[in-house]
């Protein structure tokens, strides 16, 4: 398990108060009686999150509980107004989405570099300048500066990827994803071993690539919050297109399709709507005869493919199915 994989953080956060507008009068040598000249107060920091490209996980905000952004700076005389208070940032990687503690979405950062103002900080206090009046030419008062706002705040992210594998443990997930891409995800013959989304980048044609993200095993109920559930059934919401993986020693192709199927409606209808390749994983052991009767039993509207991770079968005819149906959707 990639312990540094963290996927959900909730943190307080605050911005920052507005300074004090100045009650300042002029006080020079021949003018014993100068008008206010009080400056206004800065306003306080904003809490700004910012997608990075460079993240992948908010495994670095792990043990952040408390942000908060400066206060404005208080007005002064001569009418100059105080320093804004610091903006904070909050680095994100693309694919966040963020919410508030009710889980109610606030929004979500998909681009590198997209600024979103989480909390805004409060306004400065105006300077007795702006309150002088043909009937009071000294005013003595200014405004205070604005408090800045306070919530908790959700962090969610979902995986970018083009490409999300889908299957029940033990369907060679992770295998064909460490023959055909780069990552070195852990694997072992027993339910849940990919307990964290691995990613990996499929180098295709003409120096060509795309991304795939291996989710964990959905089993029976997931959509319920069985198993790993939930927590990981979200990740596959951002993947372009679904390849579902049975194994070739699956008891019964149509039923394992079609409890794969029903998860993925059963936690977000919208699911339905993606592309999708099916994959026969470990069919090294299948002879043509075999192949034969096992595609009789599979959905007609749905491509397939028999491949073979260990063996190295039918991979480019893989990679070709799932490029065309990258392209068609974007």
């Amino acid at each position: 398990m990639q312990d540094n994989f963290i996927d959900h953080v909730k943190i307080n956060v605050s911005s920052g108060k507005g300074g004090a507008g100045s009650s300042h009068l002029r006080r020079e040598k021949y003018i014993p009686k100068g008008g206010p000249d009080g400056g206004d107060g800065g306003r306080g920091g904003h809490v700004i999150v910012r997608g990075n490209d460079q993240l992948w996980t908010l495994f670095h905000l792990r043990y952040t509980r408390h942000l908060h952004a400066e206060n404005g700076k208080p007005g002064g005389k001569q009418r100059s107004t105080g320093a804004d208070g610091e903006d904070v940032y909050i680095e994100v990687p693309l694919g966040t989405v963020v919410k508030d503690e009710n889980g109610e979405q606030i929004f979500e950062i998909t681009e590198n570099q997209q600024e979103k103002i989480l909390l805004k900080g409060g306004r400065g206090g105006l300077g007795n300048w702006h309150f002088r009046s043909a009937t009071n030419q000294t005013p003595r008062y200014a405004q205070p500066g604005e408090n800045g706002e306070e919530m908790s705040v959700i962090f969610e992210l979902k995986v970018l990827a083009d490409v999300g594998l889908v299957g029940f443990p033990n369907a060679g997930k992770s295998t064909l994803l460490s023959v055909i891409t780069a990552a070195k995800p852990k694997i072992a013959d027993y339910q849940f071993t990919t307990l964290t989304p691995n990613l990996g980048i499929v180098e295709y044609r003409n120096h060509q690539s795309f991304v795939m993200a291996d989710i964990p095993g959905i089993i029976e109920g997931a959509a319920e919050g069985k198993g790993l559930g939930h927590r990981f059934l979200r990740h596959i919401e951002r993947n372009a297109v679904l390849l579902l993986l049975i194994s070739a020693d699956a008891e019964d192709y149509a039923k394992e399709y079609e409890i794969l199927i029903t998860e993925l409606k059963n936690y977000n209808p919208e699911l339905l709507d993606k592309e999708r390749v099916l994959a026969i994983s470990k069919s090294d052991m299948l002879d043509d005869e075999l192949k034969e009767e096992i595609t009789k039993k599979l959905p007609k509207d749905v491509p397939h493919v028999f491949i073979s991770s260990v063996a190295q079968q039918n991979l480019n005819q893989l990679k070709d199915l799932l490029w065309n149906k990258i392209k068609s959707e974007s």
